[in-house]
């Protein structure tokens, strides 16, 4: 079984718990205002490779996962855009006594049951709670997204929210309450997590001759995106407690 591998990195700290190698599928029907990996959106870039070569560079690395409780997560793009190739590294990679993490936006084909059967935990982006902001926010309707999320609630697979806090987009403070609303109605959450916007990848956009079509917008100012994420976790209620460090804007469920 092949796929389309847009990079991976082997020692990451951020995707998930523990020391992770990602994988960066390639592909992704999305085009997100703020997107900072334009090179990951054609399906058919990338290096092509069988599952199990990809899954024998990564079992390298098994005993930094099991030393900090860490694992492979798969991300993108959209993961989900290539769903037998990831089925068959999510199943080689239980084989393996792998964590399993999947980090996405829920953009893909449906028949979501048997990848997440494999999948211990999904880092799920929410866009926007606002069906007309989403489609702002991404260029298409959030259907896909919303069954996605609605098969993780009927797998119970653990989950861990995040959000990308733009300027005059997603800065809002009803806005920052609703999500809270939203973030309310799904079971399994552990961890949810407000991404300031920063400008890291407008560079990747001049390169490939693309319009940037958030230029002028300042990176979210860190002091503002506090004062957010403590709206949100205060919404989010006794069940969450902040756990963000000085640069970090994170609550985690108790107990």
């Amino acid at each position: 079984m092949k796929g389309r591998i847009h990079s991976i990195e082997s020692m990451g700290l951020v995707d998930g718990p523990g020391i992770r190698s990602v994988v960066f599928l390639q592909g992704c029907k999305l085009r997100c205002l703020y997107c900072h990996n334009p090179d990951t959106w054609q399906m058919g870039a990338g290096e092509q490779m069988e599952a199990a070569d990809l899954m024998k560079k990564i079992k390298r690395y098994r005993p930094y996962f099991e030393k900090s409780g860490g694992g492979v997560t798969f991300s993108g793009g959209e993961p989900l855009l290539q769903p037998e190739f990831l089925l068959e590294c999510l199943k080689l990679s239980k084989d393996m006594g792998i964590h399993t993490t999947l980090d996405t936006a829920g953009y893909g084909f449906g028949d979501y049951e048997e990848i997440l059967s494999y999948t211990d935990l999904v880092l799920f982006d929410i866009k926007h709670e606002d069906p007309k902001q989403y489609l702002f926010v991404t260029g298409q309707k959030e259907d896909k997204s919303k069954r996605f999320l609605e098969a993780c609630q009927q797998a119970g697979v653990k989950m861990w929210i995040r959000h990308v806090v733009v300027p005059g987009i997603t800065d809002g403070e009803d806005h920052i309450r609703s999500l809270a609303a939203k973030i309310k109605t799904l079971s399994q959450v552990e961890k949810v997590e407000l991404l300031p916007y920063h400008t890291l990848g407008e560079n990747k956009y001049e390169s490939m001759n693309i319009k940037y079509k958030l230029e002028g917008v300042e990176p979210m100012n860190r002091e503002r995106t506090r004062e957010l994420s403590d709206l949100l976790f205060a919404e989010l209620g006794e069940d969450f407690t902040s756990v963000g460090k000085k640069d970090e804007f994170v609550a985690q469920r108790i107990g």
